[in-house]
Parts: C-alpha cells; sequence; structure tokens
C-alpha cells in the first residue's frame, strides 16, 4: 500500500467515525431539554464539522492528483457528502 493510500486509508475511517458521531449529536440534540447538554452537542457538532471540511479539502488535493477510481475519489464523496448533510439538517438544531 503506498504512502497515500494508507493517510487515505486513516481518514477513511476517521470520516467514518465523525459522520457515526454527528448523527448521535442530532439525535441526543433532539431528545434533551437540558439547556447545557445542548450547548455542548452544539459546540460538538461545530467542531466535528469543522475536520470534516478539512478532511475534505484534503480529500480535494489528493483527487486532483489521482484522476483514477480509487480511495482519494472515495473519500472526496464521502465528505462532500457529510458536508451537505450536515449543511441540510443543520437547521434540524434551531426547530
Amino acid at each position: 500500500m503506498k504512502e497515500s493510500q494508507s493517510l487515505t486509508n486513516n481518514l477513511l475511517m476517521e470520516v467514518d467515525v465523525l459522520s457515526n458521531r454527528l448523527r448521535n449529536i442530532k439525535q441526543s440534540f433532539k431528545a434533551t431539554e437540558n439547556k447545557a447538554l445542548k450547548g455542548r452537542l452544539l459546540t460538538e457538532n461545530k467542531n466535528i464539522f469543522k475536520r470534516v471540511n478539512e478532511i475534505h479539502k484534503i480529500a480535494e488535493i489528493l483527487n486532483k492528483k489521482n484522476e483514477k477510481i480509487n480511495f482519494s475519489n472515495l473519500l472526496f464523496e464521502i465528505t462532500k457528502r457529510i458536508l451537505n448533510e450536515n449543511k441540510f439538517e443543520s437547521n434540524l438544531f434551531f426547530l
């Protein structure tokens, strides 16, 4: 496995964990009435979203270098979907 593939694979695993955590945060936010907890969940959601955005930028760079179907394309597509999903569902916090 090449070095860039190893990096990409690690980022794919991190994105998977972050994606699951974002879903859990949204469920917890809807289920709680505790204002302090809601504040912490919003902060954590913001920080995770920033990290996914950072990984998306890395994926974009990797994707430009490699035009073939590979892990970097997969990473790019997954992060793009997570960012779009989070933008669409971010209004859920303010219902």
